[in-house]
Formats: C-alpha cells, sequence, structure tokens
C-alpha cells in the first residue's frame, strides 16, 4: 500500500528521527561506554559476574543494547505506519 505523497515527508522526518536517536544511543553505549569511560566504569562491578562494567560494556552491553533497540525500533515503525495508515497486512 502506497501513502499519498502529503503523508510521506511527515513519515519520512519521523522516521529519519527515530533513527538518528536510536543510532545516538547506540553510539554512546558501544563507543562511548566499551571505549570512552571503559576506565571510568572498571570502577564498578556487574553485580553476580564479578565482570568490570566496562570491560563488560566492550564485550556484551554493545551487543545487548543492539539487540534491545532493534525491539525497539520495530515497535516505534509499527506505531508510525499505523499513525500514517501504511501498516502492512
Amino acid at each position: 500500500m502506497t501513502s499519498p505523497p502529503s503523508v510521506r515527508p511527515g513519515y519520512w522526518t519521523a522516521n529519519l528521527r527515530y533513527l538518528a536517536i536510536l543510532l545516538t544511543i547506540w553510539f554512546l553505549v558501544s563507543f562511548g561506554c566499551g571505549i570512552l569511560f571503559a576506565d571510568a566504569l572498571n570502577g564498578f562491578r556487574i553485580p553476580g559476574t564479578g565482570f568490570k562494567a566496562g570491560f563488560w560494556f566492550a564485550q556484551q552491553g554493545a551487543i545487548y543494547a543492539f539487540l534491545v533497540l532493534i525491539f525497539v525500533y520495530v515497535r516505534l515503525m509499527n506505531r508510525l505506519d499505523r499513525e500514517y495508515g501504511v501498516e502492512e497486512e
């Protein structure tokens, strides 16, 4: 189903805004927590594992954050699709 031309600019503006926000969060978690702030985060340990937080974010946290952001993006896009009347059947 295609949307009317008048709907497309608003739809794509919202879509690009979602992408920018989610990619910024992913960057902050992966690069920020895993590399830039790793030394500061290494002062803390992940409860129950004993791993330093900076090491954990560099090795596992960025991957988990990315997976969560994928599901968040799917939910946001499904809601946006319904709002603009372009949802899949």
